[in-house]
């Protein structure tokens, strides 16, 4: 990928977010992580996978079955506003020659200065 083709996401890492699709639709849980080049976000705590992990000795790492977070599609996230405490979607302005991201339903500011 170039980087003409640069991606972007709705969500940051840090994110309250509301899980609307899958078997945790309705739950909240803060984005972990963002791939902006996938279109994924990592949610703390939801979307569950188990792993086998091989031992380690060296490293001092068991063996067994783990639980990982696994990646959830972007589109199947929506924003919680801080302010009005409610799933939102997203609009941008520019706001003191920086692009904010401003919640739809109140009009506040979801990027921090």
């Amino acid at each position: 990928m170039t980087d003409n083709n640069k991606k972007s996401l709705h969500v940051k890492n840090g994110d309250r977010v509301v899980i609307t699709a899958g078997k945790d639709k309705g739950k909240i849980g803060n984005v972990k992580k963002a791939v902006p080049s996938e279109g994924k976000v990592f949610v703390e705590g939801f979307n569950m996978v188990t792993k086998a992990q091989k031992p380690q000795p060296m490293a001092g790492v068991q063996g067994g079955l783990i639980k990982v977070e696994a990646a959830i599609d972007a589109s199947n996230v929506m924003i919680v506003c801080p302010a009005c405490e409610k799933p939102t979607r997203i609009k941008h302005e520019v706001k003191n020659g920086k692009k904010v991201r401003v919640c739809k339903k109140c009009g506040e500011q979801l990027d921090a200065e």
